[in-house]
């Protein structure tokens, strides 16, 4: 008897250790997702259409405050990107240049104070380097 029962299941084992696939089945994957295309190669990409473009790393700030008869204005910047004492700003409206500005200080967080050089500024005039 046991060598009966032994007999029997030795052929079970070997029966099913011989219909084993040859490559271990992943859970993950389905039999459409191993059908896909191969990736496009760099020469198979469309070429872009139109221009392209960069955006600026410049500091773009605001007018906060204006005195006409001093020639000063305050200037409001993002945090840590109010430009250096002695730079050379420019304001601009509706995307014209109407002024230039030398940024003199005194620095407070992100404001700054600048003298009006050339031109004239308004409040909420866009203000950044040329």
């Amino acid at each position: 008897m046991r060598l009966h029962v032994l007999s029997v299941s030795v052929i079970f084992a070997l029966a099913g250790c011989a219909r084993t696939p040859s490559q271990p089945a992943d859970p993950w994957s389905s039999p459409a997702m191993s059908r896909t295309a191969p990736a496009p190669t760099s020469k198979s990409l469309p070429k872009p259409s139109g221009p392209i473009v960069t955006p600026s790393n410049d500091t773009v700030g605001r007018v906060i405050s204006v005195n006409p008869k001093a020639r000063y204005a305050v200037l409001g910047y993002a945090l840590g990107s109010v430009p250096p004492i002695d730079s050379r700003v420019f304001s601009y409206r509706n995307g014209f240049k109407v002024g230039e500005l030398r940024v003199t200080g005194p620095a407070r967080e992100n404001n700054t104070v600048a003298d009006v050089i050339v031109g004239e500024c308004q409040v909420g005039d866009e203000v950044r380097k040329d």
